[in-house]
């Protein structure tokens, strides 16, 4: 690595000091700062971009957030994906990871009269921090959590918190998931804010049917495992400022079709974490799918991160 990434430069050397194996596909780490320095805390629901293996990627935090002495993170192993999952499995107490700060785009509504917090998965780690948080704080909400039998990697440590302010169900069917979640759309006093992570299919089912009993699109709040299990998008072009135009067909991104057209862009994770890949937008409206710009640097429409965004206009003008 020549240089280090965006996310990388301002960030964190982390030591992993204790390893707690759930199954052979399913670990949790606990890391302190390396220099010993007290760590920064973090809203719930953040997450750390972290350098390990071949590529960077996005881990959810799992704790409340105030005043950390440890990050806390969890990791399902995916021996089909990039690698990341892999060498996260490996690490001993001991091993030096660099990662980037906090950084959240998952937080919860201050203003919300209740909270209800969806998992699916190991999607459970941010709705994990959301939970410890609300419990800490005296905060109303509700806890719907599905795994598969013997998966539920965080479900003993949700019960915990379970309390008058707090209800927690952990399922392990879909139909059950299906009836619960039905009630509490149904039940769930107006003012509410809904949360959601896990697979994409998961968090299709859950805003759908969110929306289906009225929820407006502004109580809605889903965290993506990471663009690439995205729909491919509509197709669009890009202009460069020496007048070149690129097609990005549907299914292709906008940082292939240039490195398909021998332009090159400097890039690492390709998941929209990293931040290396951005490019400055001159001219039309970005569809933002990454983890590394803040919701107020979207809304600015000024870089796109070229690994997994798109375009909501039919050309963007862009250049390095």
């Amino acid at each position: 690595m020549t240089a280090l990434p965006p996310a990388l430069r301002d960030g964190l050397d982390l030591m992993v000091t204790e390893v707690c194996r759930y199954s052979e596909r399913l670990v949790s780490l606990r890391m302190r700062a390396a220099d010993e320095r007290p760590l920064p805390s973090y809203v719930p629901g953040s997450h750390l971009a972290v350098a390990c293996g071949d590529g960077i990627n996005a881990y959810s935090l799992t704790g409340s957030g105030l005043y950390p002495e440890r990050y806390a993170v969890s990791v399902r192993l995916d021996a089909a994906g990039a690698g990341g999952s892999v060498a996260m499995h490996r690490l001993r107490p001991g091993d030096v990871l660099r990662s980037s700060r906090p950084r959240s785009q998952f937080a919860p509504v201050a203003q919300a009269r209740r909270h209800l917090l969806l998992a699916g998965g190991i999607g459970v780690t941010p709705i994990l921090s959301h939970a410890r948080a609300a419990h800490e704080w005296g905060t109303s909400a509700d806890v719907l959590y599905v795994h598969r039998p013997g998966e539920g990697i965080h479900a003993a440590e949700l019960r915990e918190l379970a309390g008058p302010q707090l209800s927690v169900a952990c399922l392990t069917s879909r139909e059950a998931f299906g009836r619960a979640l039905r009630g509490r759309l149904a039940g769930s006093p107006l003012g509410t804010h809904l949360y959601a992570c896990g697979p994409e299919p998961f968090m299709e089912a859950v805003l759908r049917a969110a929306r289906e009993h009225g929820w407006p699109e502004g109580r809605l709040h889903a965290e993506s495992f990471g663009a690439a299990s995205l729909d491919p998008g509509e197709p669009f072009g890009v202009k460069l400022p020496d007048g070149t135009r690129i097609p990005v067909p549907a299914g292709v991104s906008l940082l292939e079709a240039l490195e398909s057209a021998g332009r090159a862009v400097p890039n690492m994770c390709r998941q929209g974490v990293c931040g290396q890949c951005a490019l400055t937008v001159t001219a039309g409206r970005p569809l933002h799918r990454d983890h590394y710009l803040t919701e107020a640097e979207k809304e600015e429409n000024r870089l796109i991160m070229s690994c997994v965004s798109r375009s909501l206009d039919r050309e963007l003008e862009v250049r390095p």
